[in-house]
């Protein structure tokens, strides 16, 4: 499967920046592909925090893994956390 991947940054409640790749289908709209960042957001507790097409931008297109392709069949997104997306 070809999967579209999305750069996102979103500034969580701390002040601390969450750097992570919102990855979908290819041809996914960017509307559904914020919506499915919000629902991330709220796993984090991060819920609120403002993400629009600003924070999350087109990036490439690649391969899925089977770990994404099953992420994106099940849910319509994977998520690769990038930096600051854990509690430390």
């Amino acid at each position: 499967m070809k999967a579209a991947v999305f750069d996102t940054y979103v500034t969580r409640k701390n002040g601390r920046v969450m750097h992570f790749d919102i990855i979908t289908q290819e041809g996914e709209s960017i509307e559904h592909v914020i919506e499915y960042g919000k629902e991330y957001l709220q796993t984090k507790n991060e819920e609120g925090q403002v993400l629009s097409s600003k924070e999350c931008r087109f990036c490439h297109i690649e391969m899925a893994t089977n770990e994404m392709e099953t992420s994106i069949l099940n849910k319509g997104y994977f998520i690769l956390e990038m930096e600051g997306c854990r509690d430390a």
